[in-house]
């Protein structure tokens, strides 16, 4: 029987033939990948000539293509479009991947052929991105334990295969929780409130769910629990939807996740200390541009208390509102969002129902696609001929100024029981230019509530430019190495390009080339475009304040010793109470749904990476806005500094070569409205 990751794909651009691709193909693909890529493995280990650059490092780079071509459509797919098969072998494979991990991390005899020329690294006369390459796979190998006596790598390599399995079902946990529940109306009672955008998109989720005509179905998916959150009347429904969201993975039924993250915490602090550090945050933040949880401690702290200042006057006025309307009650955090939406619109005249029909999904699209040409020359052509993993999917050419093509982006916008929450910028092929120009195949994915038409809240807005900034470093990317490409980055590195981004959504002069009535075709006015940067730093009390709350939450977990973590609701408790969260305000993430840190390593004891990254952002946006924001000359340093360059050289110089000097945080506090 024939299996498309054997074959090679004849498809334009090498797509992937998503429409032969089956959920078996994976099992055979996987097992042929890992077995092919120890076998390079061990070619490149014992090669009798003495190491090189090019025998050991250029040939471990080259190594290992079936493997990834096989990982980079299965974990897109069950990122994207998941079933039961999907998930089945996905434990397996995430176990698998561990073990392979494991077994390469610690192989004694590759490891002293890079040992040998980490050694002799003055005198090979590489280039900067070659010795950063090798000074990079020396440490993952010291910090994978590869010096430790037998008995700890056994030790690591078990916890690492535990971790695999724990954090997987994590996933889907979150996954099966957020499918389960569902808060469906029909009275009209309980829809007063709702504008019909937000109706429409109910009606759309409780058809997709199986419910006759005249349901309204919301999910606790931020797509569809933010807008009911704004706009409904009946505050004991918003109290339901806020403890259904709030409670995801803590109901004490198989879904639970509250041992599963007290054993992934004891098992990472655990390995930790195997490897001779003090916490799992400590060894994770030596590999980043903070270094130490103290540095973390630091930026966070200088923003808290700002932050905090903020919100509690937010919250006096939100009172103060209640009392207006003649209630009595006592401001809960299901009344935020709620009375903050009533606040807006009185004091600027402004409301989501006012501008959401200037941001159809498919005009905002269109900006950001804009802003990317303008600011670097490139366009994205349609082509809907492109093979895709599901309907909802559309396929762009993106070519750059002088008509070459430089890759492929798929935008993959809707939510659906399928699709994990969130959004995310991902690839099927990396970019690098080893041996020849491999160009990449990027997706944006994004969960926005699915309706005709797709009008977003401002929010909203901003993640899909948000997105498409990570999609531009990954499609920009101009690099040797694979293992360097696009988002290859220092985690707190990597939302720079993402959030900076952002910024042109709602400039002045971006929106009126792209923000249209999706029915008059009308250019938004230039009184609601004022409204709009009016209210820019409204609310920034509370939404700092719960993204903070979430990334001290992730600290607490991996920065201290296991015995602090015997009991989920103790630690949240502790840490909110330690910080002086209000009871008014949640964390962003409470940690039996927060995937971010549970659910992988990734952003384990780095979820500060997106306030780090914004101390880059605001500062670097200070450039365009003195130079024009579509100043061709800083514009073009951006691409060649920071989007082309991946992770080929260290972050902070990288940023140098492009501000030309070191940021500061004052554009952060100003842009978030909390400078003194």
């Amino acid at each position: 029987m024939s299996n498309p990751f054997f074959e090679t794909w004849q498809t334009p651009f090498n797509m992937p033939p998503f429409e032969t691709i089956q959920d078996h193909h994976f099992e055979a693909a996987f097992e042929q990948g890992f077995s092919e890529h120890w076998a390079e493995i061990e070619a490149i280990a014992n090669n009798p000539a003495p190491p090189s650059f090019d025998n050991t490092l250029v040939a471990l780079e080259a190594s290992g293509q079936l493997l990834t071509k096989t990982a980079d459509v299965f974990f897109n797919l069950v990122s994207t479009d998941t079933n039961e098969a999907l998930q089945a072998i996905e434990e397996a494979v995430s176990v698998q991947w561990s073990n392979h991990n494991s077994n390469l991390y610690n192989h004694l005899g590759l490891f002293q052929r890079i040992k040998t020329l980490f050694l002799d690294l003055p005198n090979l006369g590489l280039q900067p991105d070659q010795q950063l390459l090798l000074e990079t796979l020396y440490n993952d190998f010291v910090r994978g334990g590869v010096e430790l006596n037998a008995p700890a790598r056994q030790q690591i390599r078990d916890i690492n295969e535990q971790l695999a399995t724990l954090e997987t079902r994590f996933g889907h946990n979150v996954l099966a929780e957020t499918n389960q529940f569902e808060l469906v109306l029909t009275r009209e009672d309980d829809l007063r409130g709702l504008p019909e955008s937000v109706l429409a998109a109910a009606r759309n989720e409780a058809a997709q769910r199986g419910h006759p005509e005249g349901h309204y179905a919301f999910s606790i998916s931020r797509s569809s629990f933010t807008p009911f959150m704004q706009f409904a009347d009946n505050r004991a429904l918003r109290e339901t939807l806020f403890e259904a969201y709030t409670r995801c993975g803590d109901l004490g039924n198989a879904s639970d996740n509250k041992a599963l993250a007290v054993e992934i915490a004891l098992l990472r602090h655990q390995r930790a200390q195997i490897k001779g550090f003090a916490s799992h945050a400590h060894y994770m933040l030596e590999d980043r541009m903070a270094g130490h949880p103290s540095q973390v401690h630091q930026l966070l702290d200088q923003v808290w208390q700002p932050a905090q200042k903020k919100a509690q006057q937010e919250a006096a006025d939100l009172q103060a509102r209640i009392r207006q309307e003649g209630q009595n009650f006592e401001l809960a955090p299901w009344d935020w969002w709620y009375y903050t939406e009533k606040l807006r619109s009185e004091r600027f005249d402004l409301n989501e129902t006012e501008t959401k029909p200037y941001f159809a999904l498919e005009q905002v699209r269109d900006g950001a696609f804009e802003v990317a040409r303008a600011l670097f020359g490139i366009t994205f052509k349609p082509a809907p001929a492109l093979p895709t993993y599901h309907p909802d999917v559309q396929s762009y050419e993106v070519i750059d100024a002088d008509g070459t093509l430089i890759g492929i982006f798929l935008a993959d916008y809707f939510m659906r029981p399928s699709k994990r929450g969130g959004a995310w910028m991902s690839q099927f092929r990396g970019q690098s230019n080893l041996g020849s120009n491999i160009r990449p195949i990027i997706v944006n994915c994004c969960n926005f509530a699915k309706a005709s038409p797709c009008l977003l809240g401002l929010d909203e807005v901003a993640t899909l430019f948000h997105e498409l900034g990570h999609g531009l470093h990954g499609l920009l990317s101009q690099v040797r190495y694979p293992s360097q490409a696009g988002t290859s980055v220092k985690q707190d590195f990597v939302e720079l390009p993402s959030q900076i981004f952002e910024h042109w959504a709602t400039e002045p002069e971006v929106l009126r080339r792209y923000a249209r009535h999706y029915e008059t075709g009308e250019v938004i006015p230039d009184a609601l475009i004022e409204k709009i940067r009016a209210s820019s730093t409204f609310n920034q009390g509370f939404q700092t304040s719960e993204y903070l709350a979430a990334a001290y939450l992730d600290l607490a977990w991996h920065a201290q010793a296991p015995d602090a973590a015997a009991d989920v609701k103790a630690l949240e408790a502790a840490e909110m109470d330690r910080i002086g969260l209000p009871m008014t305000i949640a964390p962003r993430y409470k940690s039996t749904y927060f995937q971010h840190i549970f659910a992988g390593d990734h952003y384990s004891a780095g979820y500060y990476a997106y306030i780090w990254a914004e101390v880059l952002d605001a500062d670097g946006f200070e450039a365009f806005k003195e130079q024009g924001l579509f100043d061709p000359a800083t514009a073009q340093s951006f691409r060649q500094n920071i989007l082309e360059r991946g992770g080929s050289a260290e972050p902070m110089s990288l940023y140098r070569a492009f501000r030309g000097r070191d940021p500061a945080v004052d554009a952060l506090l100003v842009n978030r409205g909390l400078a003194s």
